[in-house]
């Protein structure tokens, strides 16, 4: 398997910022569409029951045989299926043989008309409600469960909660995911103040197009929309949770300290020590199981780990690699599946 010490970049992108910003640019994101139709695959939408709340996935099936195994990938706050680490992963996944499903978070992708209240990260029912909606629609296989920043985040309480919800994983896999909320709040308010505008611009036309398919409905006007990402969040959080304040909230999706110390599903989280959104000192006191493990890289920036100038990145291959060495490993009476998924 892929560990952090096989990236290895060239020096003019040993850099947090331009990993970061490479990564969110249009031609990642192009070249990871390309990577995924090159693949050809027949793609199905669903519409997931997740509890109270209804959550758009996508089916993406390879073309030439049966999948052995199903990646399901989470991306990160304010992303979509169509997000570039997205898609580059659900290449590199279909290329292993996979059936990858990628969920849209409520409110994200063009899914605001779906549910009438906002999103929040504390929503973590009804995420592990879709999971249990995708391993019915196509059983018998062994799943993985990917994520990325906050979809990470995600991804992890959504293993730790799996046992408990008659959710089977093989194995989770997270790239720099958001260990609490709080430090990555005080990273955004400190650090480049292009990281704040771009999470606020898209967070805020977010807002408004919820407010639109529900008119009336919602009570965040201009004038609240104009605040910094504190004060709105603190806002948010007393309008349309029942947390009593902004630390109580982010203490409801934290995974710091030992809050992974009792997870039963096998683990692996990549972090990049110069990530400027996700700081790398939150790592530090983890509690992981003996089946987890933890790899912090010194280059990637956030969600990043670009490889080359083609754009090519190392986390898509990283999750490829682990989830064809445990999950489709994991496969009972699929040894030949098994050794396809784990080829090149």
């Amino acid at each position: 398997m892929l560990t952090a010490a096989d990236y290895r970049p060239p020096a003019w992108l040993r850099n947090g910022h331009v990993q970061s910003l490479l990564s969110a640019l249009p031609p990642r994101r192009l070249a990871g569409e390309r990577a995924l139709a090159a693949q050809r695959p027949t793609v199905e939408e669903w519409l997931l029951p997740a509890g109270d709340a209804t959550l758009q996935a996508f089916l993406h099936a390879p073309a030439d045989a049966p999948p052995a195994a199903i990646a399901l990938l989470l991306h990160g706050w304010e992303g979509s299926h169509r997000s570039s680490y997205v898609r580059h992963a659900a290449a590199a996944l279909l290329r292993r043989g996979f059936a990858v499903v990628t969920l849209n978070f409520r409110d994200h992708g063009d899914t605001h008309h779906l549910n009438p209240e906002p999103f929040h990260s504390a929503r973590l029912d009804e995420v592990v409600a879709a999971a249990c909606a995708v391993q019915a629609r196509l059983p018998g296989l062994p799943m993985g469960v990917a994520g990325f920043s906050l979809g990470g985040n995600f991804a992890l309480r959504v293993a730790r909660a799996a046992p408990d919800a008659g959710l089977a994983l093989a194995h989770v896999a997270a790239i720099c995911p958001v260990v609490h909320g709080a430090s990555g709040l005080r990273a955004l308010e400190t650090g480049l103040p292009l990281y704040h505008w771009y999470f606020m611009r898209k967070w805020r036309a977010s807002l408004r197009a919820k407010r639109e398919r529900f008119p009336g409905q919602h009570r965040f006007d201009e004038a609240a929309l104009s605040r910094d990402m504190r004060a709105l969040t603190a806002e948010m959080v007393r309008q349309y949770t029942a947390f009593p304040d902004l630390d109580a909230y982010f203490d409801a999706y934290a995974i710091d300290g030992d809050r992974l110390a009792g997870l039963r599903v096998p683990a692996s989280i990549l972090m990049a020590e110069d990530d400027p959104v996700i700081p790398v000192a939150d790592f530090a006191e983890l509690v992981l199981p003996a089946d987890a493990r933890l790899e912090i890289s010194p280059w990637g920036g956030h969600c990043g780990f670009i490889l080359d100038a083609r754009l090519s990145g190392f986390g898509e291959r990283w999750i490829a690699s682990r989830f064809a060495a445990t999950v489709a490993g994991g496969a009972a009476g699929a040894a030949g599946a098994a050794g396809r998924l784990s080829a090149a």
